[in-house]
């Protein structure tokens, strides 16, 4: 089974292999990065450890047995014991259960190892896979949304409720 592994300098270019592969796929449910994302990449992802090192986010990578980044799962914006949930995995790697393990994995690191209580996540109405996963690991839809013009589902999970 993949580790998830906190992110790290040393997941710079899987992680950016992985997001150059999977750019049209991921686009067919979120907005695209655009081409500045991959060439500000190395300012990014030090951003992001910036902010990972100041507790404000956590980022995890989904890393198979070679090293390969199969997906990604983030906490941002955390504040009062919350987060917002944020994941995507390769286009090759679905239909595995990865997305739901993740998940799983990354909802445990929330409430243990970070000490939130509520995780709040939305899923595209277009991504039913996305929609299955989440209520698969006992999120509870709240409301309708739009995000970045497109229709998605937002959720809540109450970590003080699942052990």
């Amino acid at each position: 089974m993949p580790e998830l592994e906190r992110l790290a300098t040393r997941h710079a270019p899987a992680l950016l292999r992985f997001e150059r592969v999977n750019r049209a796929y991921f686009a067919r449910f979120v907005s695209d990065r655009g081409d500045d994302y991959f060439d500000e990449f190395a300012d990014r992802l030090a951003d992001l450890l910036t902010e990972q090192d100041a507790g404000r986010c956590h980022f995890h990578v989904l890393v198979d047995e070679d090293g390969t980044v199969l997906g990604r799962f983030n906490l941002v914006d955390v504040a009062d014991g919350s987060a917002e949930l944020g994941y995507r995995v390769a286009e090759r790697a679905t239909g595995r259960g990865l997305a739901r393990e993740g998940v799983r994995r990354v909802c445990a690191l929330a409430r243990d190892e970070y000490g939130l209580r509520r995780l709040v996540a939305s899923a595209a109405l277009a991504n039913p896979a996305s929609l299955a996963v989440l209520r698969r690991t006992g999120f509870v839809p709240v409301e309708e949304v739009l995000i970045a013009g497109q229709p998605c589902l937002r959720h809540v999970l109450d970590l003080t409720a699942h052990s």
